[in-house]
């Protein structure tokens, strides 16, 4: 997109509402907001007065008795009106002309044309907060487009990145290490898995809780604790599985508590069968460098808690960040998996390199404006 189209659109949108709110602010502040707001006040409730009581007054002349009950409340209304009130006779007037015994319909309207006045100057506040609101929706247009951007943005930079490429790059480089490092720790997991204690399963992982690269569902605290407190936590998680798949009567023949198990197992059920290796893998393709050395880092004090044969593996991976080449294969294992037909169209037939620089200048062409008229 074009400054110049930028400049006929949300930017101009925003200065239009600029203008036409200093231009409300001016007008309020000819009389000042205080005063505007007091006549306001006694406006509306004036005007309600009328509102409640004219079909019930004109109503074929209505009854003397409502009509007594119409003038009471206008009369007190204006008790209540100080004579520094802007127009305050205005009141005074209305009020001294609904003295009557009987009312019409042209009675009302000649009460509304004699209050035009005050709604005019109780108008400068409606118009002022109007332009408010329009200038807070003009601001957050833009905001969103910003984020919308920014989104833009990212992608087109990851087309530049891929379209890049070097599609013939030796990434099995890469893949080899990582998959032997993945099978290995997801033997040794399953393993683990397989024959430690319940108790110790869980508490590995709900060590893993000090890893935030180490991506694990923290166990529920009411499983963790039946785990460690309980006999039956000696168990494998398959035998606790299998517990409580049983019924009550054939389970007392093999823990203390049926109801404890039933309830604490059986309820988690969905969380120890899919508890498993995946926190520990490494995706393909890897992330970029730095991430990688980061949660290699995590991984090893991880694995070595339960499976040391594994971080041998482990350490190659470690050592593919510090390669020149890795992010030159990085780049070509990404492109590989996870360009589509219709991104990779898009490189071939594109300027994306064009796209990436107009949305740069429309974000900053957007921001200047953001900087230049604040949220008020």
């Amino acid at each position: 997109m074009s400054t110049n189209s930028v400049e006929s659109g949300p930017v101009a949108e925003l200065e239009q509402c600029e203008q036409r709110l200093e231009r409300a602010n001016e007008r309020v502040a000819e009389f000042g907001e205080e005063r505007l707001q007091r006549l306001a006040d006694v406006y509306h409730e004036f005007v309600g007065v009328l509102d409640r009581y004219e079909d019930q007054v004109t109503d074929d002349g209505g009854d003397i008795q409502t009509n007594i009950e119409f003038q009471s409340q206008i009369a007190e209304v204006n008790k209540h009106i100080s004579d520094d009130l802007l127009l305050s006779e205005t009141f005074e007037e209305c009020d001294e002309y609904l003295q009557q015994k009987w009312f019409s319909e042209s009675d009302f309207e000649h009460v509304y044309d004699q209050l035009q006045p005050v709604a005019d100057l109780v108008g400068r506040l409606e118009e002022r907060d109007a332009a408010l609101e329009a200038y807070h929706e003009a601001r957050r247009d833009i905001r969103y487009r910003v984020r919308e951007i920014d989104e833009e943005i990212a992608e087109l930079e990851r087309l530049s990145r891929l379209g890049d490429a070097d599609l013939d790059a030796p990434t099995e480089q890469l893949r080899e290490p990582i998959e032997a490092y993945n099978d290995a720790v997801t033997g040794a997991f399953a393993e683990f898995r397989r024959n430690s204690p319940a108790r110790e399963v869980l508490a590995f992982v709900a060590a893993m809780g000090d890893y935030p690269l180490v991506p694990f569902e923290q166990p529920p605290e009411e499983l963790l604790r039946y785990a460690k407190e309980r006999e039956p936590g000696s168990e494998t998680i398959s035998q606790l599985l299998e517990y409580a798949d049983y019924s009550r009567s054939k389970l007392d023949h093999y823990v203390d508590d049926p109801g404890a198990l039933k309830g604490t197992i059986g309820g988690k059920q969905t969380y120890l069968e899919q508890l498993d290796a995946a926190p520990l893998r490494i995706d393909w393709p890897p992330p970029a460098a730095s991430d990688l050395k980061y949660r290699c880092g995590e991984l090893t004090a991880a694995v070595n808690r339960f499976a040391p044969d594994a971080v041998e593996p482990l350490r190659d991976v470690a050592a593919l960040p510090r390669g020149r080449n890795y992010e030159r294969l990085r780049n070509a294992a990404q492109a590989r998996e996870e360009l589509t037909d219709v991104e990779r169209d898009r490189i071939a037939t594109e300027n994306i390199e064009g796209q990436l620089e107009g949305r740069r200048e429309e974000r900053e062409h957007l921001q200047g404006a953001l900087d230049e008229y604040p949220e008020r």
